[in-house]
């Protein structure tokens, strides 16, 4: 076993996480920051992205499952040890991977962390419990079918990915949780929930080497070589994903929601994901630019001139295998139209006009410094260091993302509009109320 010690000068002294990789194969991050807490992060590079159809949103079900209890803690057992030492548990489910994390106080670290490592890789997914839980998870399908901000966002991935599964809700459909089995869960656990796809980020206010050997003294437990279950043949080796063509010509889509006061105009772009790292950059810094606070292109245009829209921004969403940059707005019907020919224009002047000096250099300091502010808790780092470890195998991205916006250039960002940010080929799609 061997340990790496990530060095960069641009840090703190205390900003130098240790990557030491266990015997089963754990990734295991530590870093000791001077603050009274410490969390565990554990990141697996597994979402809704590696589901077949047939069990689409299992990933996601598993997250509520894997509470449940194992043979050393009855269901709720967990939660009441770490709710009576004033520590915090939570975990999320997201279309590349899923991450579970408990933040504790640093004397209690060593009782606590095994307890977080024994549901993830012991799980015993129990009948009873997994079909009170199936009414669980079928209620947030309800509520997020009834949210109008869901559906929305919905439709745009529906339109954004043609082919590759981020189209696919996280939580499944209502059709497919109805039918999924506690065997089916078992075989997508012991699939899945393994040592070597998980990565453990541990940082606090306790030295590096007991972090590690808390992490793995907390393996130990893990019952290795359980045999998979039979009664699924719906678990497939990870599939072979590629990016999506940028769309060839403007496709437009128009959907009624009577729930609804404004129509919501979404214009977006097929882009470049964490497989192609290097060129999202000069577009995280476009769609600041755009639509990120009150002085950006568009809010100041048209909301804050023209009056045309009551809300508007513009966000680069970075999947794993592809990326789209979206302007979105909240608006009266009568001023879609309009909306979108200056969206346009704007963007067009991105293509046209070197950005001034001063400008690229307000907006490059907020996105680093954004990126730089919200990272400074040990929660905040283990969600940093474990995305894209998950995501990238590296950590470089999280020492080089500031410095690399900063000197991004006029011209380097003029390229970027021009290679991604098409004008006469596009996605569009209205939601108009009733």
């Amino acid at each position: 076993m061997t340990s790496i010690l990530v060095r960069t000068p641009q840090v703190s002294p205390l900003n130098f996480p240790t990557i030491h990789r266990l015997a089963n194969g754990m990734t295991v991050i530590a870093e000791q920051m001077p603050v009274d807490a410490v969390t565990l992060n554990l990141w697996l590079n597994v979402g809704s992205i590696v589901e077949s159809d047939a069990i689409n949103g299992m990933a996601h079900f598993l997250e509520h499952m894997i509470f449940k209890g194992t043979e050393q803690l009855a269901s709720g057992e967990f939660e009441y040890r770490v709710e009576e030492r004033g520590a915090i548990t939570n975990a999320a489910t997201s279309h590349d991977y899923t991450h579970y994390y408990i933040t504790t106080a640093p004397q209690d670290f060593a009782d606590l962390a095994p307890l977080q490592l024994d549901v993830l890789l012991n799980a015993a997914i129990p009948t009873d419990g997994f079909e009170r839980e199936r009414q669980v998870v079928l209620e947030e399908i309800r509520r997020s079918d009834d949210n109008p901000r869901r559906r929305t966002y919905q439709h745009m991935l529906d339109l954004g990915f043609s082919t590759l599964p981020y189209r696919r809700p996280v939580l499944g459909p209502t059709s497919v949780i109805e039918q999924l089995t506690s065997s089916q869960m078992l075989d997508f656990h012991r699939h899945w929930y393994q040592p070597h796809n998980m990565t453990a980020v541990a940082v606090g206010n306790l030295p590096v080497e007991d972090l590690i050997r808390t992490v793995e003294r907390s393996c130990e437990q893990w019952r290795e070589g359980v045999p998979r279950s039979t009664a699924s043949n719906a678990i497939e080796e990870r599939p072979a994903l590629l990016g999506e063509q940028p769309f060839n010509q403007i496709i437009r889509q128009e959907f009624v929601d009577p729930t609804l006061q404004q129509a919501r105009l979404m214009v977006l772009w097929r882009v470049p994901g964490v497989t192609e790292l290097e060129e999202t950059y000069a577009l995280d810094v476009l769609s600041n630019i755009l639509g990120h606070g009150r002085t950006a292109r568009l809010v100041q245009d048209l909301r804050e001139q023209r009056g045309w829209v009551s809300g508007i921004g513009a966000t680069n969403l970075t999947y794993q295998h592809q990326g789209l940059f979206c302007l979105t707005s909240q608006l009266p019907v009568e001023c879609v139209e309009q909306v979108e020919t200056a969206m346009i224009e704007h963007v067009q002047r991105l293509q046209t006009n070197l950005i001034p000096a001063v400008e690229l250099e307000k907006v490059c300091t907020q996105v680093a410094n954004h990126f730089v502010f919200g990272n400074e808790t040990p929660s905040d780092r283990t969600n940093l260091y474990g995305y894209y470890h998950a995501m990238t195998g590296s950590l470089d991205p999280v020492f080089t993302y500031a410095d690399r916006v900063r000197s991004l250039t006029p011209q380097a960002l003029q390229a970027a509009a021009q290679k991604y940010l098409t004008c006469d080929a596009y996605g569009v799609v209205v939601v108009k109320p009733s």
